[in-house]
């Protein structure tokens, strides 16, 4: 499975600069609102050293890492969920998505305008956040004038349970509160809140666009916002944007050490952003390798092996017989899946094995 991160934030706080920074897709990234009209897409390989230990004990022909999709979506205005600006379509893009790197702008800058004259990343993202609370308690109300008759003229007690989730979304959305702080009573109601696609259920992670001297110790603009994320517990993270569409373009990786180090950095925003997002959503990476490939698997945490099984392929699950897991530790440590073996490190596991981070596992199945 690929995650899908939007981009979203709005006009000319750097969308476009961070998708180039992080992507293989090359957006427009121009002084103008709603310089991006259509979503750019891009997508970018999963940084994992374990992956490149893998190849190199195993020596398989291809490398397949996992990989991340991007969407740079174009800016939202002020009543967006009206319909102005690219309101609609807007918030069609953001439906498509499983989680959303909100960009605050958190630089000044004579040479790039805001479109609201001056530049407040709190003020920025209330705006954002804002029209889509309204497009969200648009969704609910209109869900909830299908489903009160149900309810309440049928008996239906399902309709009833969707109510009363329902209720609870209006209450927190009508109070300014994004759906996500609603949590749902059971499986039940966890099925129901996904089929509504709320807007504001999604995860979001709040991305502060900097400049490049204030990469490691941040500024006022970004102090403001930890201060405001603070209080609902909501993750963010600190990225100069400009800086690392500069280092995606440098192909030498000792240079692109090098300029990080200038600007004081151990490690690129990149690389940081993934793992945020991988976080925010609790995915974490399994492996496995034949003579021609060694690849990671992105899964939820919690999958079971009979449905990791399924993500390399469905003939996998269907037919899925047992699962013989080494971890990765212990690959590294012996060196090869027979020393593994003559070790004692493989276990052979059913389909209900919860699969952990950094497996490494062969599927026995039989083809039906």
């Amino acid at each position: 499975m690929a995650l899908k991160c939007g981009i979203v934030g709005l006009p000319n706080v750097g969308k476009s600069t961070l998708f180039n920074s992080v992507s293989s897709g090359k957006a427009q990234a121009l002084n103008f609102p709603f310089c991006t009209i259509e979503p750019n897409l891009g997508s970018i390989p999963v940084p994992d050293t374990r992956l490149e230990e893998l190849a190199r004990l195993v020596q398989p022909r291809h490398t397949v890492p996992a990989t991340v999709d991007f969407v740079d979506i174009a800016g939202l205005v002020r009543g967006a969920s009206k319909g102005e600006g690219l309101g609609n379509q807007f918030l069609a893009n953001i439906r498509e998505t499983d989680a959303l790197l909100h960009v605050l702008r958190c630089f000044d800058s004579p040479h790039v305008v805001h479109t609201d004259g001056s530049v407040d990343p709190v003020r920025d993202l209330e705006v954002v956040e804002t029209e889509l609370q309204i497009k969200d308690l648009e969704t609910v109300e209109n869900r909830m004038a299908k489903v009160e008759k149900q309810a309440v003229a049928g008996g239906d007690k399902e309709a009833a349970r969707m109510l009363d989730l329902l209720e609870r979304y209006k209450k927190a959305l009508g109070e300014g509160q994004n759906a996500r702080k609603v949590i749902p009573a059971n499986h039940q109601e966890e099925q129901m809140a996904h089929g509504l696609f709320l807007l504001t259920n999604k995860p979001v992670l709040y991305v502060c666009n900097i400049d490049e001297q204030s990469a490691v110790s941040g500024n006022p603009y970004t102090q403001a916002v930890a201060e405001k994320l603070e209080e609902d517990k909501e993750p963010f993270l600190i990225v100069a944007a400009q800086a690392e569409a500069l280092i995606a373009e440098m192909e030498d990786p000792e240079e692109k050490l090098e300029f990080l180090s200038l600007i004081g950095l151990e490690e690129s925003g990149v690389s940081r952003l993934i793992q945020a997002a991988y976080k925010l959503l609790t995915l974490e990476t399994f492996f496995s390798y034949n003579d021609t490939e060694a690849r990671a698997w992105t899964f939820r945490k919690g999958t079971k092996a009979r449905q990791a099984a399924g993500l390399i392929h469905s003939d996998f699950e269907r037919g899925f017989i047992r699962a013989e897991v080494i971890k990765f530790e212990d690959f590294l440590h012996y060196g090869s899946e027979s020393a593994c073996r003559e070790a004692g490190k493989i276990s052979a596991e059913g389909r209900n094995y919860v699969v952990q981070d950094g497996d490494i596992i062969h599927f026995l199945f039989s083809p039906v």
